[in-house]
């Protein structure tokens, strides 16, 4: 049976380096048609690459602290109850 072409090993690698080249093609626009920022750091080179990037980052953290602070053991419902179907009889 034939492999979609999305999970292919030489499409996903193209696809990153057309992302990547996507991706630094605008950041280096920024060098042709400058920004002028509203707060100063905002027009800093890049400035929406890097803080897109690491609010990203600080969401996935954020997501991985939640899920140990609210994760349960897979028999939660088991010991609670006793009997393995959640409390119904």
């Amino acid at each position: 049976m034939n492999e979609h072409w999305l999970v292919r090993r030489s499409t996903i690698r193209l696809l990153w380096i057309l992302f990547v080249a996507v991706l630094a093609l605008t950041v280096l626009l920024q060098l042709l048609f400058p920004v002028h920022g509203h707060f100063g750091i905002d027009a800093s080179l890049g400035f929406n690459a890097w803080y897109g990037f690491g609010a990203c980052a600080a969401m996935i953290v954020l997501a991985k602290a939640l899920g140990w602070l609210l994760k349960r053991p897979d028999t939660y419902y088991e010991r609670e109850h006793g009997n393995g179907n959640g409390g119904h009889d």
